[in-house]
C-alpha cells in the first residue's frame, strides 16, 4: 500500500515537474517577445497628471521623487497626497520642488482620515478629483523611473491595434531593488525571477487582465467607469481590480515597454513574512484559478519533493535546475538587467523554497496584518478592518493620526501655514 502511494505521489510530481519545465520555456519565449517590442511613435503630446500618494519617508524618497521632476515631457503636473501636513514626506516634497522652480506644476493635497479600508486608494481618489488632465499616471512613493517614462506611456495610449479595443490602462513591469536586509534581498530576487516570469507568461498566452501597482496609468474615463476610487478603495489589490475590470468595460491593458525600479526597502523576517503572506492571500482571493496555477512557477521545490519520494529520479533535479536557470536568466538578466540576481544567483533555491511554503500557507486563513491593523479578506477581494494587529512590523509608520478635510495646498501657502503654526506654538 505504501509503495502504491509513493508511486502515485512520484507520478503526480513528475507531471507537475514537466508542467513547470514548459512554464520555464514559456518564460524564455515571453521575455524575447517582450524585448522585441519597440516603443510606438509619439503622434501627440497630451498633458498628463502624475498622482503620488505619500505616507512617511521611504528609503531614498528624495531620489525617487526627483525622477518624476526630470521627465523629458513638456506638459505635466505632479500631485502629492498626504493624510496630514505633519507627514515627514511633506518636507521632502518641498525640498525637491525648490530645485525645480520652472516646472513641472506641483500640488499638495491633505486628505485627512481615509473613509475606505485601502488608504492608498483613498488618497488616489482625492488626487483624481484635483487632477487637471485625462491621462492619470499613478505611482507609489518607493518608485524611481527613467526620464522617458511619460513619453512611453503617452505613446502606448496612442497605439491602435486592428480589431482590438482602445488602450485604457498601461502598466509598467519593475525591477525590485532591496534595502540592506537579507530578507528584502531574497524577496527582490523572487520578484525579479519568479514574479516577473508570471507576468510575462500571462501576457504571452492571453489577454492582459491585471495591472501592477507600483506604477500604472489609466484614462480618467476608465477609472470613472469602474466607480472611481470610492469603489476601488474597498479592495486590497486595487491595482489588480483596475486591470481586471478594464477589458470588461471595453478597454485594453497594455504592458508598458518602460521598466521602472521598485525600491522595496528592508524588513525584519517577521515583517517580510507578513508582507508575503498578505500578498499570497490577496492573490488567492483576486485570482483563485491563477493562484492554483502558481504551482508551476516553483520547479525546484517540486524537484526536491520528487527526489525525496523517489531518490532514483535525482537526474530530474539537475534538469529542473537548468530550466529554472533559463527562466531566471530570461527575466533578471535580459529584461531587467538586475545586478542583484547576477551577484547572488545562488540564493534562488532558498527563495524558491520559501516562496513555495508561503504559497501553501496562502491557502489557509483569511486575515492579514497591514501597518498595525488586522483585516479580513472577503471572497470577492474586498477587505474589512477587524482590529489592531498584535505587533506592527511594517517598515512604514502607521498612517492617520488627525482628521482634516480634503484640501489642495500650494507649497508657498504651505510654508505660510507652517509659520503660523510655529507662531501659535510660541
Amino acid at each position: 500500500m505504501m509503495a502504491l502511494l509513493t508511486l502515485a505521489l512520484a507520478s503526480l510530481l513528475v507531471v507537475l515537474l514537466v508542467g513547470s519545465w514548459v512554464y520555464c520555456l514559456l518564460t524564455g519565449v515571453a521575455a524575447r517577445r517582450y524585448l522585441a517590442i519597440s516603443p510606438p511613435p509619439l503622434a501627440t503630446l497630451p498633458p498628463i497628471s502624475v498622482l503620488k500618494p505619500l505616507c512617511g519617508q521611504d528609503d531614498r524618497l528624495e531620489e525617487n521623487l526627483r525622477s518624476f521632476f526630470t521627465q523629458d515631457y513638456p506638459d505635466y503636473e505632479i500631485l502629492f497626497a498626504v493624510h496630514t501636513l505633519a507627514d515627514p514626506a511633506v518636507e521632502v516634497v518641498e525640498k525637491v520642488s525648490r530645485d525645480f522652480p520652472h516646472g513641472p506644476k506641483v500640488h499638495l493635497i491633505e486628505t485627512g482620515v481615509p473613509s475606505v479600508p485601502n488608504a492608498k486608494a483613498y488618497s488616489l481618489g482625492h488626487l483624481v478629483a484635483q487632477a487637471q488632465h485625462s491621462i492619470l499616471v499613478m505611482s507609489d512613493s518607493d518608485v524611481c523611473v527613467p526620464p522617458d517614462l511619460l513619453r512611453r506611456i503617452a505613446a502606448e495610449f496612442q497605439t491602435a491595434e486592428l480589431k482590438h479595443p482602445p488602450a485604457g490602462v498601461v502598466t509598467c513591469p519593475y525591477r525590485a531593488v532591496p534595502g540592506q536586509g537579507f530578507w528584502s534581498r531574497l524577496e527582490a530576487i523572487g520578484m525579479n525571477t519568479e514574479f516577473l516570469a508570471g507576468v510575462l507568461v500571462a501576457w504571452l498566452v492571453g489577454e492582459m487582465d491585471f495591472a501592477l501597482g507600483p506604477t500604472l496609468a489609466a484614462r480618467r474615463e476608465t477609472i470613472e467607469a469602474m466607480g472611481g476610487f470610492a469603489e476601488l478603495g474597498h479592495y486590497l489589490a486595487e491595482d489588480f481590480v483596475i486591470g481586471n475590470r478594464a477589458p470588461k468595460l471595453g478597454y485594453r491593458v497594455v504592458l508598458s515597454s518602460c521598466v521602472i525600479e521598485h525600491r522595496i526597502g528592508s524588513q525584519t523576517f517577521q515583517g517580510n513574512l507578513q508582507h508575503r503572506l498578505r500578498w499570497a492571500r490577496s492573490t488567492r482571493r483576486s485570482r483563485p484559478a491563477g493562484y492554483w496555477g502558481q504551482i508551476f512557477t516553483n520547479p525546484l521545490p517540486l524537484a526536491l519533493l520528487l527526489w525525496l519520494a523517489a531518490p532514483k529520479l535525482w537526474p530530474l533535479v539537475a534538469v529542473t535546475a537548468l530550466f529554472r536557470a533559463l527562466a531566471a536568466w530570461s527575466t533578471a538578466k535580459q529584461v531587467l538587467h538586475d545586478p542583484l540576481t547576477r551577484r547572488r544567483w545562488w540564493l534562488i533555491p532558498l527563495q524558491d523554497v520559501m516562496s513555495f511554503v508561503i504559497w501553501v500557507a496562502g491557502f489557509f486563513g483569511n486575515t492579514i496584518d497591514w501597518r498595525g491593523r488586522r483585516y479580513k479578506l472577503l471572497r470577492d477581494g474586498r477587505f474589512q478592518f477587524v482590529g489592531s494587529a498584535p505587533k506592527a512590523e511594517e517598515s512604514k509608520p502607521d498612517e492617520i493620526t488627525v482628521s482634516a478635510p480634503c484640501e489642495r495646498v500650494d507649497l508657498v501657502a504651505l510654508k505660510a501655514t507652517k509659520a503660523r503654526r510655529k507662531g501659535a506654538e510660541r
